[in-house]
């Protein structure tokens, strides 16, 4: 009969133990894991994040309504400031347009129009006005010979008057004088109804002057209007424009949103641009290093594309909250743990060598002493 030894634990108890000493491995390995991250992580002032080149986004939207007539640029492109990338038509607009240039040109030669009759009506005024006087002059002077002349004549029938009583002249004589004397009347009354015509004359033509006041002031009231006009034409040639979508900076089309012969609204994205001369690295600092980080601190960016060429960067944003390590980041821990999001921003244009999505390293230099090293790999 066989027994069983005291010694041997119950298999219960064995799995107790397993599960024990197991769970000290992995709290050794992971303690040890933490010690080379932070060995690693730091050599002699320097501290190393991964992660990937970003830049910023630009979506590029018309600021009128219409349809795409025209798309002239696609994904991968690389653009220039102004470059035109879409082209929309708008019939309206168009219309618009024309109407608004059309108002304006009537107006303006109205407004010559104006101007010149102005001109015109001043020279005029200094003609008339002048002959106005000489008229004047002209009436007064003969309704001086007249009345002269009719004293003359009344002298005359009076001495043939005397005359005839006396008996030296004859009574035909008398009335030849009579009817001279009614004769010069007449012409007196002539010339001064002359001169009446004569001074209402030159009260016209002293009007004159308020006529070319008025004038200049209809045609500044019409230059008014033509600027008003002009004015449309501007909003109209403004309106067009927007119809058309330029890029705003030199920059990579990253997304095309639509195609030829969509209506879009205004301010649809048409296109994604991505800014290649602002350019950063994003990646993530744990918790236990954010201390050391500070903004405008010195930093490298090194790229598989150009392994011995490091970007000369520094340290542009850090996160002022943590975050748990996100999927898709590439740090040496991966583990979930808070971390900062950090940004390194170059310090000279790259010249379109950082491009984004590309995988990245970053050193920053928390100790001015220290001496840059290569990315541990």
């Amino acid at each position: 009969m066989s027994t069983v030894s005291s010694a041997t634990p119950p298999p219960r108890t064995r799995r107790i133990l397993l599960w024990v000493g197991l769970a000290a491995v992995a709290l050794a390995v992971a303690a040890g894991a933490w010690t080379w991250w932070t060995d690693r992580a730091a050599p002699s002032g320097l501290l190393q994040i991964n992660g990937r080149i970003e830049g910023d986004q630009i979506a590029v939207a018309p600021k009128a309504a219409g349809r795409i007539a025209e798309l002239l640029a696609r994904e991968g492109d690389e653009v220039k400031a102004g470059q035109l990338l879409a082209r929309l038509a708008d019939e309206a607009v168009d219309a618009r347009q024309a109407q608004a240039q059309a108002g304006a040109a009537a107006q303006r030669a109205q407004a010559l129009a104006l101007d010149t009759s102005a001109d015109l009506l001043q020279a005029e005024t200094a003609v008339q006005r002048a002959s106005a006087q000489a008229g004047l002059a002209a009436a007064r002077a003969d309704l001086g010979r007249a009345q002269a002349a009719a004293l003359q004549e009344e002298r005359d029938l009076e001495r043939t008057r005397d005359l005839a009583a006396k008996g030296f002249l004859g009574l035909q004589t008398v009335e030849r004088g009579e009817l001279a004397l009614r004769s010069a009347r007449e012409q007196q009354a002539a010339a001064q109804a002359a001169l009446a015509r004569a001074e209402q004359t030159l009260r016209d033509a002293e009007l004159g002057p308020q006529r070319v006041r008025a004038r200049l002031a209809e045609a500044a009231a019409t230059r008014a209007q033509t600027a008003a006009a002009e004015a449309r034409v501007r909003e109209a040639a403004s309106q067009s424009a927007d119809l058309a979508v330029t890029a705003p900076l030199a920059a990579r089309v990253s997304n095309r949103y639509a195609n030829a012969g969509e209506v879009v609204a205004a301010g649809t994205p048409l296109f994604g641009l991505t800014d290649l001369a602002h350019v950063y690295l994003k990646g993530y600092v744990p918790e236990p290093m954010i201390g050391r980080i500070r903004l405008g601190q010195a930093a490298q960016i090194w790229t598989d594309a150009w392994p011995e060429a490091p970007f000369e960067a520094r340290v542009g944003y850090i996160a002022a909250r943590a975050q748990f390590t996100p999927k898709e980041v590439q740090t040496r821990d991966e583990r979930t743990k808070l971390v900062y999001e950090v940004r390194l921003y170059p310090v000279a244009d790259p010249g379109g060598k950082l491009l984004p999505g590309q995988p990245a390293d970053g050193m920053i230099r928390h100790d001015e002493a220290a001496a840059w090293q290569r990315p541990q790999h």
